[in-house]
């Protein structure tokens, strides 16, 4: 229900803001295209989209590290976030659960919740910021995702990172993300096993990323060529997602 609100809400706006901002012959400019029916603000929309993926791609340096904080930074509590309530919080037995490969990747075994464990792990106090307008600051820890990418045998030369969550979500990532030194597989926060609410048994964290680019409940990692999209993405959302 709360999807199908954004999205009742977000595309009017978003084709007023481009009547309005046609007015000035900027986006005629852009996309080439005409404004005068829907279909058309939606394609002007949609190439105003893919321009902004270009832009922030050329402008990411997989070199460049998110801001860190203070132990004393973290926000407390931290807050609860998805596209269903709390109430709705996915129940994932651990001791089951398997971490599914597929596409790009040479050794594509499932991985257990112990094994991922028992790789190297790193922790970062970093902040999360969310589309929505609000920022928290917390403290994951995890295996380095570029680590698990090179152990699995992943083709680090593909364009995109997909996953799949026991929540139903899915969205995606680019290549050059996916082996930032900062970006997890967290499995823990604040110390201590991640909790539900947060995304156990592991979620991606990506300070680089908006939150809705850092999924939750992993079930499937997948490498790949052909653009995946994602939950929100396919709705509108700019892709590539950086904060």
């Amino acid at each position: 229900m709360l999807a199908d609100a954004i999205a009742r809400v977000a595309e009017p706006s978003r084709r007023a803001f481009l009547q309005r901002t046609v007015t000035l012959g900027g986006l005629t400019l852009l996309t080439g295209c005409s404004v005068g029916s829907e279909e058309s603000i939606e394609a002007a929309l949609n190439q105003v989209s893919r321009f902004n993926d270009r832009v922030q791609a050329l402008l990411f340096d997989p070199a460049r590290l998110a801001p860190t904080y203070p132990a004393s930074m973290i926000t407390q509590p931290f807050p609860f976030n998805a596209y269903y309530g709390e109430d709705e919080i996915r129940d994932i037995d651990g001791a089951d659960w398997r971490l599914e490969l597929s596409g790009m990747v040479a050794d594509r075994k499932p991985w257990t919740l112990d094994a991922l464990r028992a790789l190297p792990q790193q922790s970062q106090v970093t902040r999360h910021i969310c589309v929505e307008g609000w920022s928290a600051i917390g403290k994951w820890g995890g295996v380095p995702f570029s680590h698990f990418l090179r152990h699995v045998g992943a083709d680090l030369s593909a364009k995109y990172v997909g996953f799949k969550c026991g929540d139903d979500y899915h969205t995606s990532i680019d290549m050059a993300t996916a082996l930032h030194p900062q970006t997890l597989m967290a499995l823990s926060f604040n110390d201590q096993p991640l909790p539900p609410r947060y995304g156990f048994p592991m979620k991606l964290r990506m300070p680089t990323k908006l939150g809705y680019k850092n999924p939750k409940h992993v079930q499937a990692i997948f490498v790949t060529n052909t653009h995946p999209g994602g939950y929100w993405e396919d709705q509108g959302y700019n892709w590539f997602g950086g904060s």
